[in-house]
């Protein structure tokens, strides 16, 4: 049968052939419609065959157009262009920003040694399983690594777990320890407002069983001891307390497996209006609206003693036993920190959630309160800077214990400076004052009078270096003084030290003060003792920048 149908279409084609070139004998035809009804003919019969007919050259040329436009759209056109550029989240930072950081972090580490801690450092990933149900809402913004060998493995989100992990592991009961170190987090990046994926933690934990609030009123003053040196201009520590926070919860209504997500939903309340905040509570956490409206009552409200005796006059949250524990401690607090000579920059503000599930006690929050600076942008939007939260922390006693095999708990409090957030506000005051500062500390530049010196100022370089004086040089043999004046002046060099054939000879160098372009003759014996003095007096020349409002 397959044979037959073959045959007939090899007719079939050669009559089509024969009308597509008009050289078919005239018995052949029948009328003008012969070669459509030929090309009928050849199409039914490749069809019974099972023959793709070939698409029209027409068909084929608009499928390729429309295939390399699609291609040119989605780049797959040729080779992809690499764009060279930092991961979404992350920024390089020059000297002069370098220059902001250390400072800062030289302040940081001079206040928490003054308070008596120690250093650790932990890795910067761990096991998923160590992370895993300690951020509450917030594990979602975790790293996950991909499997390395089995063990399943994520960066840090934070580095307080890290430390209860530490201390647990190592069976440690007190320790009063700082730690500063890179986290990572899947965060939605506002690079302006101090925003990142990948940013430096500066913390401070006291871990031991000691007596109420003193530890944790410590660690407010040093929130304020910091804040005050850096002169950001103004901000304020909000407190708060878990406990009470549950007892208003409860008093308002909630049911206890919903305190956490209502919690969060709370947390959200210093950039979320609270339309927003209710309707999630009611909408998305299944909060009764009744007790929703009941909890706004409460956390509008903000102060000082004053507040916390009005709230100790409410017998609907006196009710509550974890209520009246917050409040206790809240009052100790607050009268330390007036001991402390802190009060006028601490609020107790009810509003005050902290999101995160290990938090059992008081919890803190510092926020700048001051004009916001502009960063140089090319946009207003962009140009903003609005960082909210600069530190925090507070009391988790319980975090430890999640780690320990027999569930021993070992008390902690702690605070949390962000200082990618410190930074924003810093390099935006800088540019908005225009300030200059150097972005290196030398303070003696060496300079040869003529040509071929190099020996001799290399073995000047040995001697003011080995006298501990930060000395730099040209890297050129043969140099122009003109120009290295000029170098010194720039980078703001406060003293130069001339050489030439004569001095060698007279057992003498010529020093130079750049800032009063004074220059003296002084014997190379005398050279240490001479540049010291000139370094103390130029007391006015900073090696660091220097933030003022």
């Amino acid at each position: 049968m397959s044979a037959a149908l073959a045959g007939t279409l090899r007719l079939c084609q050669y009559h089509w052939r024969l009308l597509h070139q008009h050289t078919v004998p005239t018995a052949c035809l029948s009328g003008s419609g012969q070669i459509s009804e030929e090309v009928k003919k050849l199409l039914s019969l490749k069809s019974q065959l099972g023959i793709e007919p070939k698409p029209s050259k027409a068909k084929v040329k608009g499928d390729s157009d429309k295939a390399k436009e699609n291609k040119k759209q989605s780049g797959e056109d040729g080779p992809k262009k690499f764009v060279l550029k930092t991961p979404k989240g992350t920024r390089d930072f020059a000297p002069e920003q370098m220059a902001i950081r250390e400072g800062v972090f030289n302040k940081i580490i001079a206040c928490f040694k003054r308070h008596g801690a120690v250093t650790i450092d932990t890795p910067v990933f761990e096991l998923k399983e160590t992370l895993t149900g300690k951020y509450g809402e917030d594990s979602k913004l975790i790293y996950d690594l991909a499997d390395q060998g089995g063990e399943l493995l994520s960066l840090r989100y934070d580095l307080t777990v890290p430390f209860a992990r530490y201390l647990a592991m190592h069976k440690i009961t007190n320790i009063k320890r700082y730690h500063i170190a890179k986290v990572y987090r899947r965060d939605n990046p506002a690079m302006n407002r101090g925003r990142f994926r990948e940013f430096y933690q500066c913390d401070f934990d006291i871990a031991g069983q000691y007596d109420p609030m003193l530890p944790d009123t410590e660690c407010i003053k040093i929130v304020v001891e910091i804040l005050s040196s850096l002169d950001i201009g103004d901000f304020l520590v909000k407190v708060n307390h878990r406990k009470l926070l549950d007892g208003v919860f409860a008093a308002c209504g909630v049911p206890d497996h919903k305190f956490r997500p209502i919690c969060s939903a709370v947390d959200k309340l210093d950039k979320t209006p609270w339309a927003e905040v209710r309707k999630e509570m009611v909408e998305e956490k299944g909060l009764d609206p009744v007790a929703a409206d009941k909890i706004w009552e409460y956390v509008q409200l903000s102060g000082g003693t004053e507040l916390l005796d009005k709230l100790l006059q409410d017998e609907n949250l006196t009710s509550q036993k974890k209520a009246v524990e917050g409040m206790e401690d809240i009052k100790l607090l607050l009268q330390y920190c007036e001991a402390y000579g802190i009060t006028d920059r601490v609020s107790f503000t009810l509003s005050l959630a902290r999101g995160l599930d290990y938090y059992t006690g008081v919890i803190y929050e510092a926020v700048f309160t001051g004009a916001q600076p502009a960063l140089a942008s090319s946009s207003e939007e962009e140009g903003s800077v609005g960082v909210g939260s600069i530190a925090g922390g507070g009391r988790y006693d319980g975090l430890v214990g999640m780690f320990d095999s027999k569930g021993r708990k070992v008390p902690c409090v702690g605070i949390s400076l962000g200082i990618e957030r410190l930074f924003s506000i810093m390099e935006a005051k800088v540019q908005e004052s225009e300030q200059k500062f150097r972005t290196t500390e030398t303070q003696v530049y060496v300079i040869a009078a003529q040509k071929g010196m190099v020996e001799e100022r290399l073995k000047l370089c040995r001697t003011l270096w080995d006298a501990d004086i930060k000395t730099e040089q040209s890297y050129k043999k043969n140099t122009k003084m003109l120009t290295e004046f000029q170098y010194c002046e720039q980078t703001g060099i406060p003293v130069a030290i001339i050489i030439g054939q004569s001095e060698i000879e007279a057992g003498i160098v010529k020093l130079k003060v750049m800032s009063s372009r004074e220059e003296r003759e002084v014997k190379r014996c005398d050279m240490l003792e001479e540049i010291r003095k000139v370094l103390a007096s130029e007391d006015n020349v900073k090696s660091k920048p220097s933030i003022s409002s």
